[in-house]
């Protein structure tokens, strides 16, 4: 075991020494073993459930689903499972459940803070005793509201390089675009007016991971999200992470280095963990996010299932779905696909993920 710890903390290093240069690489080491120290003696992996099977259904909800005169939501949604879908569902995701400003809870405010108007960690830690837990980790960009780029703007040392700075150019033509809204916003800065980078919205402000400071602060958020009880970390919008210009912005090694980096401490810390990329791209680019099968994600969205199920419906006519099944591929016995069937947030809907022969997972 203590070999294949060293051998862990070997891989770290030489994914920071390809992200950040051999000059800053063994500081940056230094405080990321502070953080897998201190996570080590709060984080407690109990259950003996290292996987998933074919049993294992997720419900997707917002935290207010379920509204209680004088519970909160979370708290009201809790009594809700435990009443009707207990023995049922076996995991739920609580779709960003963290103060926001826009995007139905995907532009945070506060990455370590429970939405007030929802409840407080001690509902979800409660929660996650009956049930395994799926979180957000909505890491591509923050809120224009937040204190990180509030501070940002106001010139305050501990922010400065949070966030991408450029120039408007032609080389950004070449960006992969997920909305059609500026790639850049104007901002006033306490050292003027700066064009910033927001890949989603002008209230989405993406964080620069070129600044090693902005990755240690998320490696510490996904920490503390496994210690208040996350057993799944939903990384959104993940392929946009990394930012060189003249590229496409997506996809990019440096984006799949940091998932690797993200696997190598959980596998240290708390290896029943899974990580679940958010990548609605080409199936080609959505399974490169299992890196070689052992190394980054465990699992990934099967974004092409819903619109076959739905035509194979319509048209009594299964045969697609049927083609698209049987040309799957198992990438490893440690990855699988998260099959679902609405690729929509709201309504809240069920999905099933499962470890099946083909590595497709079943239905």
């Amino acid at each position: 075991m203590k070999s294949s710890i060293e051998e862990k903390k070997k891989k770290i290093l030489d994914k920071l020494v390809f992200l950040y240069g051999e000059e800053k690489n063994n500081k940056i080491f230094e405080s990321m073993m502070k953080l897998i120290e201190r996570y080590q003696n709060n984080i407690c992996n109990s259950s003996g459930k290292e996987w998933v099977d074919e049993k294992g259904i997720f419900l997707i909800t917002y935290g207010d689903s379920i509204r209680q005169e004088g519970n909160s939501g979370i708290k009201a949604l809790h009594e809700f499972l435990n009443k009707y879908l207990k023995g049922i569902i076996t995991n739920v995701h609580i779709l960003p459940f963290y103060p926001y400003s826009s995007d139905d809870g995907f532009s945070v405010i506060d990455y370590f803070r429970v939405n007030p108007e929802l409840g407080n960690w001690n509902d979800i830690e409660n929660m996650s005793k009956d049930f395994d837990l799926m979180f957000d980790a909505v890491i591509n960009h923050i809120s224009a509201k937040s204190e990180w780029f509030q501070g940002y703007l106001k010139g305050e040392e501990e922010y400065e390089n949070f966030f991408i700075e450029t120039e408007p150019c032609p080389e950004l033509s070449k960006v992969t675009r997920p909305r059609a809204l500026p790639l850049l916003t104007k901002f006033e800065t306490s050292k003027g007016e700066k064009y910033i980078w927001t890949t989603f919205s002008e209230d989405q402000i993406d964080l620069n991971f070129k600044n090693e400071k902005v990755l240690l602060k998320i490696i510490e958020l996904i920490l503390f999200y496994v210690s208040k009880g996350a057993k799944t970390i939903r990384l959104d919008a993940i392929g946009y992470l990394w930012k060189e210009v003249g590229t496409s912005c997506i996809h990019l090694k440096q984006t799949h280095k940091v998932i690797q980096l993200f696997r190598d401490i959980l596998d240290i810390v708390a290896p029943e963990t899974i990580l679940i990329t958010e990548t609605n791209v080409p199936h080609k680019d959505n399974i490169s996010y299992f890196g070689d099968g052992y190394n980054e994600a465990q699992m990934v969205y099967q974004f092409p299932l819903p619109p076959l199920v739905l035509n194979a419906y319509q048209t009594g006519n299964a045969s697609y779905l049927l083609k698209w099944a049987d040309s799957l591929e198992q990438i490893s016995s440690r990855t699988t696909f998260f099959n679902f069937h609405a690729p929509g947030l709201n309504p809240p809907t069920f999905s099933r993920a499962a470890l099946a022969d083909s590595g497709a997972g079943s239905i």
